[in-house]
């Protein structure tokens, strides 16, 4: 079971780290990424890494302010979110999958946490 964690209130501008954990195995062998759901919308793709943390997928919203990594020594995916704005206020999911790792579609994503919410002020 994944977890999500990290979210908060912040300024635009600033800046956040969302971390992600699994409860009862290990995520070694897994792709992971994050997916974010503002109210009224569809979730939508925000980053993922491969399993080893050799390759790294954007969506375009956030390149060059968001940067995903995944460490299998120390444990968590993390998220590190800078130069937030508003328009990435949201709720932030952790997913992890076997197979996909570049997949922009939701439910081609096997395993999801709980949400941790962000919220961006003007």
């Amino acid at each position: 079971q994944l977890q999500a964690s990290g979210g908060g209130l912040v300024q635009a501008g600033g800046s956040l780290r969302l971390s992600c954990t699994a409860s009862r195995q290990s995520l070694d062998n897994y792709h992971m990424g994050w997916f974010r759901q503002a109210p009224g919308d569809e979730r939508e793709f925000v980053a993922s890494v491969t399993w080893a943390g050799a390759l790294k997928y954007y969506a375009d919203s956030v390149k060059g302010r968001f940067s995903v990594s995944k460490d299998n020594v120390k444990g968590p995916l993390i998220l590190q979110m800078n130069n937030l704005k508003p328009e990435d206020t949201a709720v932030y999911y952790c997913v992890a999958d076997e197979h996909v790792f570049s997949e922009r579609r939701p439910n081609r994503w096997d395993y999801w946490g709980r949400g941790t919410l962000v919220t961006v002020s003007s």
